[in-house]
This record gives C-alpha cells, structure tokens and sequence, in this order.
C-alpha cells in the first residue's frame, strides 16, 4: 500500500505498526523515526500541504488531522481532489488508543493496531497525588503565550501526573493567555513545551526575564522546564514520554525530588 501521512502524530503512529516502508510521503514537519521520515517524498508544510504533490505519488490512502487551526483547509482541499482519505480528530487521551485502532484497520492490520492501543493505555498510570496539586502552565507559544485547554490532552496528562493545568476550565483546545491571566493563575511550574521549534533552541530565560512575571512561584523557584513538543503535543505513542516528564516535575514541586531540566531527544 502507497501512504501518504499528514501530521507529525500519524506518521508516528503509522511507524509504530510496523508500516514505515509504506509511506511515500509525509508532511514536511513530520521528523519522526528519522530513518523512515527521511526517505520519503515531502508534500509541504503542516498547515500548507501542496495537495498537487499528494496527488502525484498516486497514494492508496491519506492518513490526515483535524488537531490545530488550518487543518480543516488541508482536508477540505484533500478532499476537493478526490484522494482517498482517512481524517482523525484527536483531542482527548482516549482517542489516541482510538485513533491507532482506526488507522490499523484502515491498513490491514487490526492485530497490531489492538496490541499498540493496548500497550498505550496500560501506561496511563496515574501519579500519587498530593494537596494541593501543583499547578503547571504548559507554554505552547511564547509571544503571546499560548496553553491548553479543556479540549486538550495535556490537561489529561498533567491531573495523571498529579498536577493541575489552570486553564483546564478554558472552552478551547489551546488559547493565548494575558499576564495578568497569569498572575491570577498563580502557577507552581512553568514547561516550555514550543510547538514547531527545535528542542535545542527552547530557551527557558525568554520566561525568567518576563517583567510582569516577576513573583511568579514558578520564577523565584526556578521551575522552569523544558519538555520537547514530540511529547507533549503529538497525539501519538509518545505521549508516554511526556507523561512521565511531568510526572517528574510535578514531583520535583511537591518535594524537591532531583529532576532534570530538559526532557527530549
């Protein structure tokens, strides 16, 4: 089978089935396993895909997203050239396990899709948890600073870790927040989780030297953290992998349990 997968989170999800050698292309954001992602044609950006190049590596099937803003206009344009499609919509941590099943059907192989999903929920084991919660704000975007929301997994991922996202009221999968926002959100950590950035280039003094944050617990305690985006903001198999970042900050705030600075590969 020809595949073309768009978005980072298929391509993944796609490789962890054991199907790599069927993509022929993949979105141009996709880098994940480097020795699958590297041997394929490129259709174009996340939000941009050049539909014209799809089209040209004559796919049986396009593995595609709704997960942020833009791409319902890929899908729309997919869909105008007639290319069969499979579209996911991810918000939540129980449709990562879902989506996985979906997308092996739709290949061939139900028996692998089963046993992945499997293996993801069994690692969704919840932390002890300790009163109060620590409160993490989760930076997708620096300026302005953009978090999750209520229609986010990450807001998931940080009550199994044993924290609390202060936005997790917010009517949004993710929204620009206000310093003063901020402020009143009072939080306990700070992970610079920056969507589309290289993970060598997260710079955790872009959040110290914020005036108006100066105060912040999470400033004058120096909870500030990096944990790569592939881990926290792919609703793929590595989403474990960010969880148990958290885990290890959350912990790091309720007792000082020695934690590293910077989760990613």
């Amino acid at each position: 089978m020809r595949i073309v997968t768009h978005t980072c989170s298929n391509t993944e999800i796609v490789c962890a089935l054991g199907l790599g050698d069927q993509i022929v292309g993949t979105d141009d954001h996709s880098d994940y396993p480097p020795e699958i992602v590297r041997e394929t044609a490129r259709i174009g950006p996340d939000q941009e895909i050049d539909v014209e190049r799809v089209a040209a590596l004559k796919p049986d099937l396009v593995i595609t997203s709704l997960t942020i803003p833009g791409h319902e206009q890929c899908v729309a344009r997919l869909q105008q050239a007639g290319l069969p499609m499979l579209v996911v919509e991810p918000t939540r941590l129980e449709h990562v396990p879902r989506d996985i099943r979906v997308i092996a059907d739709a290949l061939g192989v139900p028996d692998r899709g089963e046993a992945l999903a499997r293996r993801f929920e069994a690692a969704l084991v919840a932390a002890p948890v300790a009163s109060p919660r620590p409160r993490v704000l989760v930076e997708w975007w620096p300026k302005p600073v953009i978090v999750p929301g209520r229609d986010s997994w990450v807001t998931q991922l940080l009550d199994l870790a044993g924290g609390i996202n202060p936005w997790s009221e917010l009517d949004a999968k993710s929204g620009p927040v206000e310093d003063a926002e901020v402020l009143a959100a009072a939080p306990d950590a700070v992970v610079i989780s920056w969507c589309g950035v290289p993970f060598e280039k997260y710079r955790p003094e872009v959040v110290r030297r914020r005036d108006a944050w100066q105060g912040l617990r999470a400033i004058e305690r120096d909870r500030i953290y990096c944990v790569t985006e592939a881990w926290l903001g792919r609703p793929g198999p590595r989403l474990i992998e960010g969880l148990a970042a958290l885990k290890s900050i959350v912990a790091h705030c309720v007792d000082e349990t020695p934690v590293q600075r910077r989760f990613g590969c």
